[in-house]
């Protein structure tokens, strides 16, 4: 209809068209199977990168800066290993090492353009990288960006390698790095802040609850000492799916049968990214499992999710326990960072608290993304590979980033509420369970119910109906006793 509006994706394909294309002297031509295409002239991709940028203007997301790095190692193992068997002369081969050192400091960012949702598999991913270290090898060759004489993106950068080994490769390299380098110290880091609280707080008694209603009595420290635990294992857990991301299908090239790789090419290029990365990654036991299936990836994503639960708990928990602080809990109370109100003036909130909780729901969705994506291959391959590398990268990044600033924001400066702790475990009325073993349960529960209809303690009603002395209560009812585990400090004999 004439004079119609354009709607925002005409608009978003008009822009991506017509980039950095202001006049003839801004592009250059370049080709690809498909025919002819425009190239911004300072672009160091080339035909394939362009046609998939105005293919796939979606959502503005690029794959993360850890994929891009794991990428450049992979290439660059590639080009040192077909140099070594004879098949990639050497001056060009280390070309393109030079290529891929400058992309793994850090160089090119701004040229890899392809939306994370791309042409399945991520074969537009990896020709961007392969089209990107090509440029570059020919302009340290002397060459031209665009003239592919010199080094061509597929016969030398690509050489004996498919998008569907490299790029499923790219993913576990990713992961595992990312986890090692950052991800795992930062848990540790949580790990010990916790248990230096669990002891800061041992001596601290306090009502325990189960069903949000008064239980028998636990220590603060006693409540954190299980958040530490969770995270013990929560690093743990991580560690062992680690080990499943180590073992990698590169040089299965499409299919898994390793068609143009030399007979030894998976044993060096994985000796080469292991002296890259210090990492122990090994070949796959059956290159067509590894190249089909992405379990190992949601083994990775489920330890993810599990330590998103693990980090709700603990958040959901510091919210109750720092309620108030007139009418709630108030038995710990967090750092102030922030004000807490636009209209409350000196409202305080846990916003540390309900930060880790956005991100940890955040994870649970990547992380349902992964399981579904994971389980959509067809055949030999899952082509759904770029939207699990994003949001698997993507989980790891926030709650690396998160977690640093909930350990150093809140954890560590959590204070205990002493006095009101203990004034909840004097007056719970379930410190009556104590007196089971003596007057009987149906006797223990009519004292709860009487104690908190006359609103005394437990003590003090046992001791008005005379059904103890004050020495045998004095021993029953010592509520740091009743924390004590007895194997522990009491044990059994057997």
């Amino acid at each position: 209809m004439a004079g119609k509006k354009p709607d925002n994706l005409t608009i978003l394909n008009y822009l991506c068209r017509n980039f950095m294309l202001k006049s003839n002297n801004d592009f250059r031509i370049e080709k690809d199977t498909i025919g002819e295409i425009r190239v911004p002239l300072n672009a160091y991709y080339s035909a394939q990168t362009q046609r998939a940028v105005e293919n796939f203007p979606i959502s503005g997301l690029r794959l993360q800066p850890a994929f891009i790095h794991a990428q450049a190692i992979i290439k660059k193992a590639a080009a040192l290993s077909n140099i070594s068997a004879g098949k990639l002369p050497s001056h060009i081969g280390n070309a393109i090492i030079q290529a891929a050192d400058e992309v793994i400091a850090g160089k090119f960012s701004d040229q890899f353009m392809v939306d994370v949702f791309q042409a399945g598999a991520g074969t537009s991913q990896n020709m961007n990288i392969n089209e990107v270290l090509a440029n570059r090898a020919n302009e340290i060759l002397g060459g031209q960006r665009g003239d592919y004489a010199l080094v061509h993106p597929n016969n030398h950068v690509n050489m004996a390698q498919s998008t569907n080994d490299t790029f499923h490769t790219a993913i576990h390299i990713s992961a595992v790095l990312e986890a090692h380098h950052k991800l795992l110290p930062t848990l540790n880091y949580l790990e010990k802040s916790l248990s230096d609280k669990a002891r800061e707080f041992d001596d601290v008694l306090k009502s325990g609850r189960t069903h949000l209603q008064d239980a028998v009595p636990i220590r603060l420290g006693q409540e954190f000492s299980a958040y530490a635990r969770m995270i013990e294992l929560d690093i743990e857990r991580m560690s062992r799916v680690c080990e499943s991301l180590k073992e990698l299908c590169i040089g299965g090239t499409a299919v898994g049968t390793g068609l143009n790789t030399d007979a030894d090419y998976r044993n060096r290029v994985i000796l080469l990214i292991n002296h890259e990365t210090e990492q122990s990654f090994r070949k796959a036991e059956n290159p067509f499992e590894a190249m089909q299936s992405l379990n190992a990836v949601v083994e990775f994503s489920s330890a993810l999710r599990i330590l998103s639960i693990s980090l709700i708990k603990i958040a959901d928990d510091l919210r109750l326990l720092s309620s108030g602080p007139t009418a709630g809990l108030a038995e710990i109370q967090l750092p102030a960072v922030q004000p807490g109100s636009s209209i409350m003036p000196g409202k305080v909130n846990p916003v540390m608290a309900e930060m880790i909780n956005m991100v940890c729901f955040q994870v649970l969705g990547c992380d349902s993304t992964i399981v579904h994506a994971a389980r959509s291959g067809q055949l030999e391959l899952n082509v759904m590979m770029p939207v699990i590398a994003y949001n698997l990268l993507f989980a790891i990044e926030i709650l690396n980033n998160s977690i640093t600033t909930f350990t150093s924001r809140c954890i560590a400066g959590i204070q205990a509420n002493r006095t009101i702790c203990q004034n909840y475990a004097e007056k719970n009325p379930i410190l009556a369970t104590a007196l089971s073993p003596f007057l009987g349960y149906e006797k223990a529960a009519q004292l709860v119910k009487q104690a908190l209809k006359e609103n005394v303690s437990i003590r003090e009603l046992v001791l008005k109906e005379n059904l103890m002395t004050e020495k045998e209560l004095s021993n029953i009812l010592n509520i740091r006793n009743m924390t004590d585990l007895p194997d522990k400090n009491h044990p059994q004999e057997t």
